[in-house]
C-alpha cells in the first residue's frame, strides 16, 4: 500500500502554461533571439530549464544560464502567479491527508518559487514538506525525490510505499531511477501521446478522481 505521495508541481498540481510561456517569450526577447513556436515552448514545462534551452534552442551552457536568469526576472514577481490549480487537486490533497497519507511536493522548480505557489493555491496545508531545487542550478527529478525522502526520514525499506505523481516522462524516469513507482497524469496534455506509459508509469490518469481511485486502491 502506498503511504507517501510525492507530487510534481507544473502540469500536475497547477496549470502553469501561461506564466511559463510569457516568461520564455520575455527571456528570448531580452536575448534578442526569435521566439520559438508555442509547440516548442510547451516542451519547457516539466524538465529543468537549462536542459530545455540547450536541447530545444541549441544554446550553450553559458547562454542557457543567462536565459534562466532572464526567465526568472519576470517569473519571480509575475509569472509564478499566472497559474491556476488543476481541477480537483486541492480537494484531493486535503482528502488524502485526512486519510493518513503523507504528502510532499517534489519539483525541479526552485524551492523559493514552489513555496509561494503552493501557499497561493491552497496546497501548503496538505504538504508535509515542499521540496524544490536550490536557488542556483535546477536539480534533476531524481535529486528532488532523494531530497524529499531525506526530509521525511525515508529509507530504502520505505520505497515500496512511495508513489510519485507527475505529468512528464522526467517524473517517471526520475522515480524509476530512485526505485519508486510513478503515476502519470494527463490533465493538460503537455506530454506527447504515449510518453508516460512508454517511460514506465504504473498507470496514466486523466482526472483528479481517477488519480484518487488509483491511490486508494493500491
Amino acid at each position: 500500500m502506498y503511504r507517501y505521495i510525492f507530487f510534481d508541481l507544473d502540469g500536475t498540481l497547477t496549470d502553469s502554461k501561461e506564466g511559463i510561456l510569457n516568461c520564455l517569450r520575455y527571456a528570448f526577447g531580452k536575448l534578442g533571439e526569435p521566439v520559438p513556436p508555442e509547440s516548442t515552448l510547451i516542451q519547457f514545462i516539466g524538465p529543468p530549464l537549462q536542459d530545455s534551452f540547450m536541447r530545444f534552442c541549441g544554446f550553450d551552457e553559458a547562454k542557457a544560464i543567462r536565459g534562466i536568469e532572464l526567465f526568472r526576472e519576470r517569473y519571480a514577481p509575475i509569472g509564478k502567479f499566472e497559474n491556476t490549480a488543476a481541477p480537483g487537486m486541492v480537494e484531493l490533497c486535503a482528502r488524502l491527508k485526512e486519510k493518513g497519507y503523507v504528502l510532499a511536493l517534489a519539483s525541479s522548480k526552485p524551492e523559493e518559487m514552489c513555496v509561494p505557489i503552493c501557499e497561493k493555491f491552497g496546497f501548503t496545508p496538505s504538504m508535509e514538506t515542499i521540496t524544490g531545487s536550490p536557488p542556483v542550478g535546477d536539480w534533476e527529478k531524481v535529486e528532488v525525490i532523494q531530497e524529499t525522502m531525506r526530509r521525511l526520514g525515508l529509507t530504502e525499506a520505505d520505497k515500496p510505499c512511495i508513489l510519485m505523481v507527475g505529468d512528464r516522462k522526467f517524473d517517471v524516469l526520475g522515480a524509476r531511477e530512485c526505485g519508486i513507482d510513478c503515476v502519470g497524469v494527463e490533465f493538460f496534455g503537455y506530454a506527447v501521446p504515449g510518453e508516460l506509459a512508454a517511460a514506465g508509469a504504473v498507470a496514466v490518469v486523466r482526472t483528479a478522481e481517477e488519480l484518487e481511485q488509483f491511490i486508494l486502491s493500491h
